[in-house]
Parts: C-alpha cells; sequence; structure tokens
C-alpha cells in the first residue's frame, strides 16, 4: 500500500540532534556496540538493526511452538479444539501428564519465564512494554499452575490460539524493517508487510476474541462445572483467562488504531512504538555518512537504536 520510498529529506536541525544524540553517549562512556551482522548486510535503519535480532528470533519460536500445537490438536488422538468440553473428560486430580503434552508445557514455560526478563532488560520498550509483563507474568502463571493442578489440556487449546497472531506479527515486523533497507524502497517486502498486517489483524479478532472466549472460557467456565461439580481453583483459573481476555481486547484497540493510521498514511509501522520522525531520518542520514567506515557505522547505529 505504500505509494512510494516513505523517506522524506533530513533537515539541518534533526541531523544537528542525531549528532548531538552520539556526541553526548561517546561523552558519557557508554559501552556502545556494532548491529548484528544480518542488519549491517541488510543495511538496515540503525533502530530497526536494534529490533530485528528480537522479531527474528521471535518468529522462530512462534512458528515452532505453534507448528507443535497444531500438531498436537489436529494431527493427534487429541480432540479438544472440535470438542472443547472434552478438555475435562476424565479429569482428576493428579492424572499423568501425557508426554507430548509435557514437552509443550516445558518449553512454553521456559519462554515466557525468560521473556519476563527480556522485555525488561533486552527488548526495545514499547507504548505496551508495562501490559506485556503483566501478560507474560499472567501466562506463566497460567502455564505453571494449570500443569500443577492438570487442567493442561485447556493450556494447550490457548497456547494454539494465541501463538498463531505472534507468527504473524512477527514476521510483519521483519518486512516493515527490510523494505526500507539501504534507504530504498523494495515492492516485495511491502507487499509481505501488507499482507501479514491483513492477516494479523483479522486472526487476532477471529482466534483471541471470537475462538478464545467462545471454546476456552465456555469449557472453563461452564463444561468444567459440568463435568467436575467439585472442580479445584474454578475462580482462579477463570479470572486469569479473564485477565488474559482483556489485554486481548486492550491491544484489539491498538489494532484498530493501525488499521485507521494505515487507511490514512497508507504504511504500515507498529503503532507501539515510541518513534520521532525527525529522529527516524536523522539515523538514516547517519547510517548513510558511515557505510564506508565500520567502526563509525557501529557506533553511528548503537547511538541511536
Amino acid at each position: 500500500m505504500t505509494t512510494g520510498l516513505g523517506i522524506e529529506p533530513v533537515t539541518a536541525k534533526s541531523r544537528t540532534e542525531g549528532l548531538q544524540i552520539l556526541s553526548k553517549i561517546r561523552l558519557s562512556g557508554q559501552q556502545v556496540h556494532p548491529p548484528p551482522p544480518l542488519a549491517q548486510w541488510c543495511r538496515l535503519m540503525p533502530k530497526d538493526a536494534a529490533k530485528m535480532p528480537e522479531s527474528a528470533w521471535k518468529l522462530v519460536f512462534y512458528t515452532m511452538s505453534w507448528s507443535y500445537s497444531t500438531y498436537l490438536l489436529f494431527f493427534s488422538s487429541y480432540s479438544f479444539f472440535n470438542n472443547p468440553p472434552s478438555v475435562f473428560s476424565n479429569w482428576k486430580s493428579g492424572m499423568t501428564v501425557p508426554t507430548d503434552i509435557a514437552i509443550a508445557y516445558l518449553i512454553q514455560g521456559s519462554f515466557y519465564g525468560h521473556s519476563i526478563y527480556a522485555t525488561v532488560n533486552m527488548d526495545t520498550w514499547r507504548k505496551d512494554s508495562a501490559v506485556m509483563v503483566v501478560h507474560h507474568i499472567i501466562t506463566l502463571a497460567l502455564i505453571s499452575f494449570s500443569y500443577a493442578f492438570r487442567y493442561h489440556n485447556v493450556g494447550i487449546l490457548v497456547l494454539f490460539l494465541h501463538d498463531i497472531n505472534d507468527v504473524l506479527l512477527e514476521f510483519t515486523k521483519l518486512n516493515v524493517y527490510l523494505k526500507a533497507r539501504g534507504g530504498g524502497y523494495h515492492v516485495l517486502n511491502d507487499v509481505l508487510s501488507n499482507m501479514g498486517s491483513v492477516s494479523f489483524s483479522v486472526t487476532w479478532f477471529w482466534f483471541r476474541l471470537y475462538w478464545f472466549p467462545l471454546k476456552v472460557l465456555y469449557a472453563t467456565c461452564v463444561s468444567s462445572i459440568q463435568s467436575v461439580p467439585t472442580i479445584p481453583f474454578y475462580f482462579f483459573f477463570n479470572a486469569l483467562l479473564f485477565a488474559l481476555l482483556l489485554m486481548n481486547i486492550y491491544w484489539f484497540l491498538f489494532i484498530v488504531i493501525f488499521v485507521v493510521k494505515l487507511l490514512k498514511v497508507k504504511e504500515v509501522n507498529d503503532v507501539r512504538e515510541y518513534e520521532d520522525e525527525d529522529a527516524r531520518k536523522a539515523a538514516e542520514e547517519l547510517l548513510k555518512d558511515a557505510e564506508n567506515n565500520d567502526d563509525d557505522a557501529g557506533h553511528h547505529n548503537s547511538a541511536l537504536r
């Protein structure tokens, strides 16, 4: 949907401000590092180069995790997706957790435990990062307690309904970073980012705001009582699941803002970012100036992340 290069000339003021930021960082003695090799090879803008490893790692993880949960729900003996009430069939306290589900829990629990630390200390801070930390804490609590109290069947269904959106999100973000690499305009990445953004918006509503309440919340609120009238921790687990739903609604508001912005400016960007246009353009200009000097390029890129 982008109609052109999407990059305006850098003003003298924005360039001066960018150089002032760089000078302050150098004078402070703060350690700076060059961009990751792949990002440097792609000649990404400094801010995009800093975020590329995060998105690439998450894309790999979520693709593998969603593929595995898809296998469990559609290519094994489990019928939880087509028959959600079956998640509580033959439930009993202390029952054995199947190995294939236990593997998924171990991987997901490890990932979200790390994600709490990564969001605070490693990833780019965004407008919704505080909510993201809360989301990771709630998700880790759901994974841990649902495993301990044998609600693992529900957990696999929840993971399946949520991971697909993260696959599409990270795929779209990577193509947004790549479409302006080297200061140019790359049609393929622009088309892929537009396709990804549309797919992401549709699947978010379909999977998280329609199927999640229909299949998961109905099963945990209604079917659980019908199957196991004395089921323990009923209100505790449902409170966590409803908190997850509220966060999904909160993030859907960002998606609505994104769609409105897309219709107005016809360019895919992450509306959760704290983005200053002059800083973005100044960073791009500094990157171009530093292309012929690897050491200087590393300082420029790191300084303007």
